[in-house]
């Protein structure tokens, strides 16, 4: 889905209203520590069809400026295509080249963002199945705009249940800043998860019979708040991710706190197919999880995120890296004086962004961990236990110099596992000449419209 970060009834939020999706957590498994690899769309969901970071498979920003996959890339509907299973896609795929994606069955290819005729998202799903033939198994992802920008609080009569405005004290708790008007985008947000989850139950009641299939609901990355979709914080890479098989689970409601990622996602789809997954993989099967409430698995205990900025104007290369209880996000030198996505999101006509003003008159914490935001040093610190939503960095604190060096290279680690191609410097370095080139050529993003346009980081930076 789009833009959502875990405001479901099922992860304590009370103000939403969203039983589809809360039956579908209390029938299987609930994750608390999911993530995305990146928070932007088209980078994470490349992550999800190729189990790759976007770093690994070269979707390092937006489709729609001509970031593509790396020549070669295997993507999802290819894993199965040998397989017997019908692949069907309902929604935008936002990843180039759309040609590689060879699913049988596509319907409703735009993005959709004003929220019409979702009662088509349903249908669609029916005709697929019903035209598979109920003998053959098949992969079928949908992707409903909502929560994605503009938010709405109502289309097409959806949704039938809105949500009490009386009840929205706070914005969300990583923009930290409080007014009305945030209040008001909340609100607008939360009636976008309501219809969402409306929009699902249509689909579930047009595709009946799911007790033999495996059910997984995820967001793409968190919402389109500040301090959210375009960072390396928890509120751009946390999301909800929900995983319910009633015909195959033995136990339900399972609520998990392991550190899972979308790059998961492709190893447990080949998992349930009965396919071997790749060892260049760096994801690992969630089947394990659906029948197993409390025991200990043998799972991974950091992950890492990428970071390069989706287009030439948001160019600000990172990486971050969490365990069970500490985030470390490296912001890399390529003389940068100021984070670009703050600048957008302060922007007065950016509805859900929190302005200068709104900025200025916040609590100290706040406005702190928006200069740091704003022009972020090399490393920031967070301990999540006490501080879930990273509003004191921790980086230059004397006490936690030792989780710092413990983190560094734990970041270190898992870029080199990773193949990082901006771990080499001239890599780094023609990435960041390219970006600014065509940032100063292009200032209107009309490169955009040039036909047959490609990069060449898809040359020098492919593994």
């Amino acid at each position: 889905m789009e833009d959502n970060s875990a405001d479901l009834g099922c992860y304590g939020n009370d103000i939403v209203h969203t039983p589809t999706l809360d039956k579908l957590a209390h029938n299987g498994v609930r994750f608390t520590n999911a993530y995305t690899t990146y928070s932007v769309c088209s980078p994470s969901r490349s992550s999800i069809f190729t189990g790759l970071y976007p770093h690994q498979n070269g979707q390092i920003g937006w489709a729609t400026h001509h970031y593509a996959l790396y020549e070669g890339v295997k993507v999802l509907p290819q894993y199965l295509s040998d397989t017997g299973y019908k692949t069907g896609i309902i929604g935008k795929v936002h990843v180039n080249p759309e040609s590689r994606f060879n699913f049988d069955f596509e319907a409703i290819p735009e993005s959709n963002f004003g929220k019409k005729r979702l009662s088509e998202y349903a249908s669609h799903a029916k005709h697929f199945i019903q035209q598979s033939g109920s003998a053959t198994p098949y992969f079928l992802m949908v992707n409903f705009p909502d929560a994605h920008l503009p938010f709405q609080n109502e289309v097409e009569n959806l949704p039938t249940v809105s949500v009490d405005a009386a009840k929205i004290r706070t914005t969300l708790p990583f923009a930290g800043v409080n007014t009305r008007r945030m209040r008001d985008e909340t609100e607008k947000y939360y009636n976008c998860i309501n219809r969402l989850d409306e929009s699902i139950s249509m689909l579930f009641d047009s595709i009946g019979g799911l007790e033999n299939t495996l059910v997984i609901y995820l967001s793409d990355h968190g919402a389109q708040f500040s301090r959210g979709k375009l960072t390396n914080y928890e509120g751009g890479l946390k999301i909800p991710f929900l995983m319910s098989w009633e015909g195959a689970a033995t136990c339900k409601n399972i609520v998990r706190d392991e550190l899972i990622s979308v790059v998961d996602l492709l190893p447990t789809i080949l998992d349930v197919a009965g396919l071997d997954i790749p060892a260049h993989l760096p994801g690992q099967s969630l089947l394990p999880f659906l029948n197993d409430p409390t025991g200990s698995i043998n799972w991974r205990t950091y992950l890492g995120a990428d970071g390069e900025g989706s287009s030439p104007v948001f160019y600000f290369p990172r990486r971050s890296i969490r365990n069970d209880r500490f985030k470390l996000i490296l912001n890399i030198g390529v003389g940068r004086k100021e984070f670009p996505a703050y600048g957008a999101y302060a922007n007065p006509e950016f509805g859900s962004g929190a302005t200068e003003e709104e900025i200025h008159h916040s609590p100290n914490h706040v406005k702190k961990a928006y200069a740091i935001w704003k022009q972020p040093p090399t490393f920031e610190l967070y301990d999540l236990d006490q501080d879930p939503w990273e509003f004191n960095n921790l980086s230059d604190h004397p006490h936690f110099q030792h989780v710092l060096d413990n983190m560094k290279t734990l970041l270190r680690r898992w870029r080199e596992e990773t193949n990082d191609p901006l771990l080499d410097r001239v890599k780094l370095e023609k990435l960041t000449a390219e970006m600014d080139s065509i940032n100063h050529l292009y200032p209107d993003h009309s490169y955009r419209n040039i036909p047959n346009f490609k990069w060449n980081y898809l040359d020098y930076l492919k593994p």
